[in-house]
């Protein structure tokens, strides 16, 4: 078997691209024929204020302003929709760096949408902890649910780091889990509602350390113990707006 030959006992069992790889666009190939890229002129690139004022925020937070890079590219991916080639160039002329530069970060990472996609995005974990518990028929029946809808982006993700609800996803940034293949049309008419998806299967509805019960004599929760007044009868639980 060739390094490019996928083994043929997964033939049918894991989706792969011609290269092999379960990551797609590894293959394609650069357009050499391009004229070198250049720095866009902030004086010619409109750019919403929101965004610009977003992303020399994140600038300002590093020694190195390319180190801002990352949420940059979210930012622009948010006021966009997509990292088209407009929001591209957009960060590019705030952060002073070739759209070259930007798009090398958005296509190495999964999270970046370099195509229009729909506006409910659902990752589906396929790595080992998550396959093992039947992730694979999980994200086709998450296919099958959403169906042809063009509202719904729902791909593969090598691994969402929540080994311990797995099977896993992440709705709209919102993790869920332990799934089962019934959920995925739960899924969908939550998100088609308008209502919080999957309640009672989200992360942040398990139980953390910050709720466990402290003890006799002791703050109830962790929270209390951060909050409560001091033993003095002095409030130390700072700004109410927190």
């Amino acid at each position: 078997m060739s390094p490019q030959e996928p083994d043929s006992r997964l033939a049918g069992l894991v989706r792969r691209y011609g290269h092999g790889s379960r990551v797609p666009g590894w293959d394609t190939a650069a357009d050499l024929g391009k004229d070198p890229a250049v720095v866009p002129d902030p004086a010619t690139v409109e750019v919403p204020d929101e965004l610009r004022a977003g992303i020399e925020e994140f600038m300002a937070r590093y020694p190195d302003r390319r180190s801002a890079a990352i949420p940059a590219l979210m930012l622009a991916q948010r006021s966009h929709g997509w990292c088209s080639p407009l929001a591209i160039e957009q960060a590019a002329a705030v952060m002073r760096l070739t759209p070259g530069y930007l798009s090398a970060v958005a296509t190495f990472y999964d999270m970046f949408e370099t195509e229009p996609k729909g506006e409910h995005t659902v990752y589906v974990c396929t790595n080992i902890s998550c396959s093992l518990r039947g992730a694979d028929a999980l994200y086709q029946a998450m296919l099958d649910a959403a169906g042809d809808d063009p509202r719904f982006n729902v791909r593969s993700f090598e691994c969402l780091g929540a080994c311990d609800i797995a099977p896993m996803a992440s709705v709209n940034g919102e993790y869920v889990g332990p799934l089962d293949e019934a959920d995925c049309g739960r899924i969908v008419d939550d998100l088609i509602a308008g209502r919080p998806v999957l309640e009672g299967k989200r992360l942040r509805d398990r139980p953390s350390a910050i709720d466990l019960p402290m003890g006799d004599g002791l703050p109830t929760t962790g929270r209390d113990m951060a909050t409560g007044p001091t033993a003095s009868g002095n409030d130390v639980s700072g700004p109410k707006d927190m």
